[in-house]
């Protein structure tokens, strides 16, 4: 058997947090053997009898002596009971042992300590399980209790390493996810997500039980009611203890929230709709995703798994009428806009993918009301553009470098200071090719290493227009220099090198701002107002194209692709595609909201490799791992040049791909500015395998596509940001045809 991860495990206090470590660790073989510690006979009986421990004893005393370096004391007992434990420890502990405990004040923990020995001794790690029940004491006990549950553990710098990994280890062993936080940061955050609902449930209750009508208010509450008050049911004497413990910042949490409800009262009173929807709006966006935020986590679902594999099995063809998700460019650009226009916009087709979320939550943040979204709709409440609020802490942007990129630009021009971050990916895509043009017209950033997020953007500075010459192709430095232009002093123009996707200049007209559009320039004047309008967001075209190369490449295919957005900016990849000979007819051409769209047919036909023309590249940027799977399907010669921008996406595109396509047996030479494949046409053109996407959701979905043509199984690891815009990916692919399991 394997060697346990601790000697002894002794719980002081066989209650509910106690009993139910001893069970847990018990259950993975964690430890050789559990001590209870209880006052009480029949309690202990009660322990051993239900398993919890093997024996129980009545106090320390008995124990200590026969302990050993790698045992671990586990207290848990109420917080203000702590220090006399530690009382019982001094002077007797043997060395080696480490000791832990399970309080919610962990201030006051680190005072008993130091009360006690003079100092927090380097074997003591303070944690604290967040984890409970209605029930209490010994048969209350459950050995998955914790499991999926955090455990937040507050080592300070003297804390041993040694004993802060045994710690950590017992904790994982019970299936719980484990967090570090200092001392005083989780006293604060504890106080107001947990101290403070426990006054406001206990508040309530006891103000509605002195009311005459009580009975009849308890039986006829509804379930929301029931499941709030249902902490009210916690032990008094644990709570009483902890508020006490926690005074301080119990008081500032409560003192916050007194003064938010009776604002809130004060806008029910005079009948505030607007501030009304605010609130609500903002809580449920937070309550939905609240220990996502704090952790830093995503906004979906889908992104939450730590990995997430795509196994596609070969062959088939795909058909069908489809609609994909809307387009996220013009989604990002929808919250942005509409929230510094007059009045309230309505958008439908909203993508509800991670990125787009991201953006939507950082205008929340702001201060902008936003309803929604619901199935693609969302409702924006806009506050002008000088109505932005300081946002509360750091904008999180997840992965998101339009999200990053086109706030730079937009809150260059406001009057308070803002920090943007992103989760480790987008922490490593360069950010001056925005910080230097910002700067240029006299905003201050400052960034991390290298040019690398965060951005820190200092307000109130005066920012003059500019005549900015695009060192390359992109259209998230163009929009970022437009946006910023909305708050310059005189005209703001962009000149870029070749065309590139336009939708913030088309969604500006659209909002009633006026924009020069001069063949590759662009320009604007500062002191203009946007309107609020109507926008119906079309399907995006780079979504599209995983089904237009599926259906180019599989014999027997045929794809209908429903409101596509054919933006010209936006089409390289139709064009390529025609250009490799497939079939591909554009039908029910019209304009949306400013938009071109059509619905697009893709049948199958035989594709030959060509030279891709270097004034498409800009055009079909973002589709070119799909298009590199269909290179690898043509017969004949595919050569990119000219598309450095694929090196520093969300990953390095032509390497990726190049590494994917070698293992699945394509011919894939990557060069400095693109790609050289040689395609097959005939039978199996990729063998079976494991690729990894590396987290990048384009690379994810190509592969997938590439399975249509494969001999055997491909699977496809870290596919979770798939849901950065494509969140029903899989479902869709799997009803045109693929084969694709998701795990």
């Amino acid at each position: 058997m394997p060697e346990p991860l601790i000697g002894r495990l002794v719980v002081v206090g066989l209650g509910l947090i106690g009993g139910s470590l001893a069970l847990a660790l018990k259950a993975a073989g964690g430890c050789r053997e559990v001590i209870g510690v209880v006052r009480r006979e029949k309690t202990a009986q009660q322990a051993v009898e239900l398993g919890v421990c093997d024996r129980a004893v009545s106090s320390l005393s008995e124990v200590l002596g026969e302990l050993q370096s790698g045992d671990v004391i586990f207290v848990a007992v109420p917080t203000l009971a702590v220090e006399a434990i530690f009382s019982e420890l001094k002077d007797c502990l043997p060395t080696g042992v480490t000791v832990t405990d399970g309080a919610s004040v962990k201030g006051s923990v680190v005072r008993a300590a130091a009360a006690v020995w003079g100092r927090v001794p380097d074997f003591l790690v303070p944690g604290h399980p967040i984890a409970g029940s209605e029930k209490s004491g010994v048969t209350a006990a459950r050995g998955d209790l914790y499991r999926d549950h955090r455990i937040i553990l507050t080592p300070l710098p003297d804390t041993a390493a040694a004993h802060l990994q045994r710690v950590r280890a017992m904790w994982q062993a019970t299936g719980a996810e484990v967090l570090d936080m200092p001392v005083a940061e989780h006293d604060e955050v504890l106080a107001a997500t947990s101290h403070l609902p426990h006054i406001i449930a206990y508040g309530l209750v006891d103000t509605l039980a002195h009311d005459s009508e009580n009975e009849n208010i308890f039986r006829y509450a509804a379930g929301g009611f029931r499941d709030f008050t249902r902490i009210a049911s916690s032990d008094p004497v644990m709570w009483r203890d902890i508020m006490l413990a926690n005074r301080a910042a119990i008081l500032e949490a409560v003192d916050l929230y007194r003064g938010n409800l009776d604002t809130l009262r004060g806008a029910i009173d005079r009948g505030d709709s607007d501030y009304l929807m605010g609130v609500f709006t903002r809580a449920k966006a937070a309550r939905d995703h609240f220990t996502k935020m704090l952790a830093k986590k995503a906004y979906t679902e889908t992104m939450q798994a730590q990995e997430v594999t795509f196994t596609a099995q070969p062959g088939g063809a795909v058909s069908g009428t489809l609609r994909v998700p809307g387009d996220k460019s013009m989604s990002h650009r929808s919250i942005m806009l509409g929230s510094l226009a007059e009045g309230v916009t309505e958008v439908e087709g909203f993508l509800e993918g991670e990125d787009a979320l991201a953006t939507l939550q950082a205008f929340r943040d702001m201060g902008v009301v936003i309803e929604g979204p619901v199935n693609g709709r969302v409702v924006i409440h806009g506050v002008g553009l000088h109505g932005l609020q300081a946002p509360p802490g750091p904008l999180y942007v997840g992965n998101s470098g339009t999200s990053m990129r086109l706030l730079a630009g937009l809150l260059a021009g406001q009057g308070f200071d803002v920090t943007l971050t992103g989760d480790e990916s987008l922490s490593k895509r360069p950010m001056n090719r925005v910080a230097t043009p910002l700067r240029q017209m006299g905003a201050v950033i400052e960034t991390g290493p290298e040019g690398r997020p965060p951005l820190l953007i200092k307000g109130g500075h005066r920012l003059s227009g500019i005549d900015y010459v695009l060192p390359m192709a992109s259209a998230q430095v163009k929009s970022c220099v437009l946006l910023a232009g909305l708050y310059a002093e005189g005209e703001t123009s962009t000149l870029e090198p070749a065309p590139t996707r336009d939708h913030t200049e088309r969604m500006l007209c659209g909002f009633g701002y006026q924009v020069v559009r001069d063949g590759a320039r662009a320009s604007l004047c500062s002191g203009g107002t946007l309107t609020a309008t109507k926008i119906d967001v079309p399907a995006d075209i780079s979504s599209a194209t995983f089904f237009m190369v599926a259906a180019a490449i599989a014999p027997g295919s045929d794809v209908l692709l429903e409101h596509v957005g054919i933006n010209p900016t936006r089409d390289g990849a139709i064009n390529i595609l025609r250009q490799m000979g497939a079939d591909i007819t554009l039908s029910n051409r019209r304009e949306v909201g400013g938009e071109p769209v059509a619905d697009i047919r893709v049948r199958y036909a035989p594709l030959k490799g060509i030279q891709i023309p270097e004034d498409q590249v800009p055009l079909a940027i973002d589709e070119f791992p799909a298009i590199f799977v269909a290179a690898a399907c043509a017969e004949g010669q595919t050569v990119l040049t000219g598309a450095e921008e694929l090196r520093v996406k969300e990953s390095d595109r032509i390497q990726a791909m190049a590494d994917g396509l070698k293992i699945l047996g394509v011919s894939a030479e990557p060069t400095e500015d693109g790609i050289v494949i040689q395609g097959h046409t005939e039978g199996a053109v990729f063998g079976g395998g494991t690729v990894d996407s590396l987290g990048d959701h384009r690379i994810a979905m190509s592969f997938a596509v590439a399975s249509l043509r494969a001999g055997d199984t491909i699977r496809i690891l870290n596919c979770a940001n798939v849901a950065t815009s494509f969140p029903n990916f899989a479902e869709l692919a799997t009803r045109a045809g693929l084969k694709l399991q998701v795990g």
